[in-house]
């Protein structure tokens, strides 16, 4: 605080102490996590009023993208789903990587466990939705099978200091593999048939970030706008769009560009030639010198960061207070107005995914968990009982957005279907979370150990 006190007056140290106070707020996942519940509460509410006419012919307004000839046409609601939840899958991108370069994933023996574990959580949800609809709907098999690491962390979190660590990293982990899982399901199954000439130009694109990458290339201006040329090749050529974040988040530098063991004694150079420079009775205007050398330290200390942390930070906070809330409001409208509920709630969709989700999960978690340890193939993480992999498997229900946009991707013409989706994903959700938290602060009662 002395420090900061030295360096700025008073007015611009409450700027900047209210600038930390709105990152803290922006990182904390539990309050991303209620704005996007109370986005998809909007839009429930919203669905079933008489503004849902408007909000839908608004979603179905037609937009065009691209620049000359080469434009793409879609809707509103396929800007969100398409382009905006590229961003996201942006982000879950970085996060892979960071996981897998320095995280849980680097140590396969470590992250084994719980990315055994999500197989299980996604292949039992997959086969209760199949029980149920093996005569009819066998396409939504995806959909109870995705945890939403937003909503699920977010829960998780409420509970504070009584979650020991190894929780935490199990369920993180966890969430992380099954992202993969997801994203590998709507890269595979669930994209249209292929148009070569597009599928190629994408290639080329992917090909070019990599050379960039390989070249030591650390600005993020070049990365940004091949990312959007390879979102439109992948749009136009029939897979999933969305799948270019993730391509993109691969390409991105994790190094910097600055010899890191070199850089204290370069500022240690520095900063006696900024202190001749500077004329603390003179005008910052008319000090050029010190201006220029004051740059020039800014601009190295700016290549310290890696171009995949600084892309992190750039579309982390819109992401989880602007595009995802727009997406839940977009995708959570399921309108009940009319609708038979006996046979909304008796239907094979509904009931596949809302006991996919509910039982599935924590059985498929559990018991794959439970095998592996008693095979000896794997232990538990330290202070970690199976009361709380159990647990662990119930906030596993929670799946949101991924499960959504698989729902559309499954069912892009079968209104019906879609809405017994996600009237079963919202309910699921909502179950599962409420369980989760109440079995959870039953069995995390005292604060973990602050050695472990």
């Amino acid at each position: 605080m002395a420090a900061t006190e030295q360096l700025f007056n008073v007015r611009e140290r409450k700027r900047f102490e209210r600038h930390d106070i709105w990152e803290r707020i922006a990182e904390n996942g539990t309050i991303s996590a209620a704005v996007m519940v109370f986005a998809a509460i909007a839009a429930v509410i919203c669905a079933n009023t008489d503004a849902y006419e408007a909000v839908h012919h608004f979603l179905e307004t037609p937009l065009y993208v691209g620049l000359g000839n080469l434009t793409a046409g879609l809707t509103v609601e396929l800007f969100v789903n398409d382009f905006l939840m590229a961003i996201f899958f942006l982000l879950v991108g970085i996060e892979l990587k960071y996981e897998m370069t320095v995280g849980e994933l680097k140590n396969p023996r470590q992250a084994m466990l719980p990315m055994l574990a999500a197989v299980g959580g996604v292949v039992v949800p997959a086969c209760i939705y199949l029980i149920f609809n093996h005569a009819g709907a066998r396409n939504g098999w995806a959909i109870p099978m995705a945890t939403d690491i937003a909503f699920a962390l977010g829960v998780l979190s409420l509970l504070g200091n009584r979650v020991p660590n190894g929780v935490r990293v199990f369920f993180s982990t966890l969430a992380i593999a099954d992202d993969l899982i997801s994203i590998a399901a709507i890269a595979i199954f669930y994209g249209q048939s292929p148009n070569p000439f597009w599928l190629g130009a994408a290639a080329l694109v992917t090909c070019a970030l990599v050379w960039l990458n390989k070249t030591q290339h650390y600005r993020l201006a070049p990365y940004s706008v091949l990312g959007l040329l390879l979102w439109f090749c992948m749009f136009k050529s029939g897979v999933h769009a969305t799948l270019a974040g993730v391509i993109l988040a691969f390409t991105i530098p994790a190094k910097c560009g600055v010899k890191l063991d070199s850089l204290t004694d370069w500022l240690g150079e520095c900063l006696p030639l900024l202190d001749d420079r500077y004329d603390d009775e003179a005008h910052i205007l008319g000090q050029h010198d010190f201006t220029v050398s004051t740059t020039r330290v800014e601009r190295v200390m700016h290549r310290v960061t890696p171009p995949l942390i600084r892309m992190e930070r750039l579309i982390s906070t819109p992401v989880n207070f602007v595009i995802l809330p727009i997406f839940a409001f977009v995708n959570a409208q399921v309108r009940l107005v009319g609708v038979d509920m006996s046979t909304l709630l008796t239907d094979p969709v509904t009931l596949g995914v809302y006991f996919g989700m509910l039982l599935g999960k924590p059985i498929g978690i559990f018991g794959m968990t439970f095998a592996l340890v008693k095979l000896k193939a794997c232990q538990l993480p330290r202070n970690v009982n199976w009361h709380m992999i159990a647990g662990v498997g119930i906030l596993g229900g929670i799946g949101f957005t991924m499960s959504i946009l698989i729902s559309g991707l499954a069912f892009p013409t079968a209104e019906f279907e879609v809405l017994a989706a996600k009237a079963a994903i919202l309910a699921g959700s909502v179950t599962a979370a409420v369980l989760g938290m109440i079995y959870m602060s039953v069995v995390c009662k005292h604060p973990a150990p602050k050695n472990e």
